[in-house]
């Protein structure tokens, strides 16, 4: 099944637009841009089933979802061989070097696997900017803490983007910090956020929550967590944002860019979570 929220913007409709070649990375963040004012046009109708704007986005467990594109391209994010194995995907994101974020023995066909951090002899930092018939994907690396000793690992995690035409879909990863005015220029604008919320292994929920009024995204989809108390004290942070909770009872989500809510929403898509 596949649930779709119906709204419509005029950031939307004015992106739609002017916005260049359909692979083109994402447009600068929109809060960073003078004069620009949402107003609702809310009931005309701008999208619809032929907009290259548009994903399904499938939660397959832990910090892993499916993005599936018009065109036929499968990636799975935070891949660790485990959760989504078996789908065939094209591309594959593992943001962070842990062992349920990541494996060394991915499925044999993928054409991009994609690791966030420095894996290659001499390298500081990774760095990927691939496209793949209608998606786009590049990563911005962040520092991520050491498991042992929670020394800082310098760009040892990344927020991996997918851009599908001019939908923009981020995905924090194993996030372990605020991000600087340097990551949120690489990331421009986000219009779906993928978030942490375990509020340990990552970071505290407040931060996370400081991290999603930075990047400012349309929609936010939870991940990383166990046990529905944890999206609940979650909701209770993010009440300073005034986000609205929806809670699907299906794990699949069609995502139009110009039918985006409005309104910052909060899409439950793991249910009580867990892997």
């Amino acid at each position: 099944m596949t649930l779709r929220l119906s709204f419509a913007a005029l950031l939307a409709a004015a992106f739609s637009l002017l916005a260049g070649p359909v692979l083109a990375r994402c447009s600068q963040n929109v809060a960073a841009i003078p004069g620009v004012q949402v107003a609702s046009l809310d009931g005309l109708g701008l999208a619809n089933g032929n907009s290259p704007n548009r994903a399904t986005i499938t939660f397959v467990g832990h910090a892993s979802y499916q993005i599936d594109t018009p065109q036929g391209v499968r990636a799975i994010t935070d891949y660790n061989g485990i959760n989504g194995f078996g789908r065939k995907p094209d591309i594959v994101t593992m943001n962070n070097a842990h062992s349920t974020h990541f494996t060394d023995e991915p499925e044999e066909g993928i054409t991009y696997v994609l690791r966030g951090w420095p894996s290659k002899p001499g390298e500081t930092e990774a760095k990927h900017d691939v496209t793949l018939r209608d998606m786009k994907v590049w990563n911005v690396p962040t520092n991520a803490r050491d498991w042992g000793s929670n020394a800082v690992r310098i760009n040892g995690n990344s927020i991996f983007i997918f851009a599908i035409g001019d939908l923009c879909i981020a995905h924090l990863g194993h996030l372990h910090h605020r991000l600087t005015k340097e990551h949120l220029d690489e990331l421009g604008r986000i219009d779906v956020l993928m978030v942490p919320i375990d509020g340990s292994f990552t970071m505290g929920v407040p931060l996370m929550v400081d991290v999603i009024r930075q990047i400012q995204p349309r929609m936010v989809l939870p991940m990383h967590y166990w046990g529905r108390a944890q999206v609940e004290r979650f909701q209770g942070l993010m009440q300073p944002l005034d986000a609205d909770f929806v809670w699907p009872e299906q794990s699949t989500l069609e995502v139009v860019r110009e039918e985006l809510p409005e309104k910052l929403t909060v899409v439950v898509l793991g249910g009580n979570g867990g892997d």
